[in-house]
């Protein structure tokens, strides 16, 4: 077994909650009472644009339900999707931990916007965990497509067989898995630490 020398993980359903999933989209199609399957429509013809950079927030707004006037403001609308996002605590201190004993680059690689991305770094003060932030919205390309992966790969000079990949999600963690790279199916901040510590990273 290959020395890991960097982990890449998930943020959403890791170690925050998910940004903007469809859970919290209907959560916003009911406080703000707008059509929920007109926005899911509109949403998925612009969602791979809005997480790999190619719009920001204002333009993904536009596109999906400042088309028509609205009874709630960008500035409202805004807030509730910033509000969606919060902390998983015991997996943030096991990667903290992972940071403080300092074996091996820790970083992201994430199907993020910008803007969410931007503000989810800043609030959570994600720079104290992860040296580098690998997010769909700066490579131009999203999970599970396995460019991602390789991006992140040649970026920071790895084989497969050193890197090892965090995600909650089966077909992101499969997509890794079929470069060669070890991979770990997150359930909880108990099994991260044991496999974390099999790796004798902590």
């Amino acid at each position: 077994m290959a020395a890991i020398s960097a982990v890449f993980f998930d943020v959403g359903g890791v170690v925050l909650t998910n940004g903007w999933d469809r859970t919290a989209r209907r959560r916003a199609a009911q406080a703000f009472h707008f059509d929920w399957d007109e926005f899911e429509e509109r949403h998925e013809l612009v969602v791979a644009d809005f997480e790999t950079g190619r719009i920001g927030l204002e333009a993904y707004l536009s596109s999906t339900l400042f088309y028509q006037p609205r009874e709630f403001t960008r500035k409202q609308i805004t807030g509730f999707i910033l509000e969606q996002s919060k902390t998983y605590e015991p997996a943030l201190r096991v990667v903290s931990a992972l940071a403080r004993a300092k074996k091996c680059l820790v970083g992201t690689l994430n199907n993020e916007s910008l803007d969410l991305n931007r503000y989810r770094i800043e609030q959570f003060h994600l720079r104290d965990y992860f040296d580098v932030f690998f997010s769909s919205c700066y490579l131009g390309v999203r999970k599970p497509d396995r460019r991602i992966f390789q991006l992140a790969l040649q970026i920071t000079q790895r084989t497969e067989q050193e890197c090892l990949f965090v995600d909650d999600r089966g077909l992101n963690v499969e997509s890794a898995a079929g470069l060669g790279m070890p991979t770990l199916r997150y359930r909880d901040a108990e099994q991260l630490e044991a496999e974390l510590r099999r790796y004798e990273l902590l």
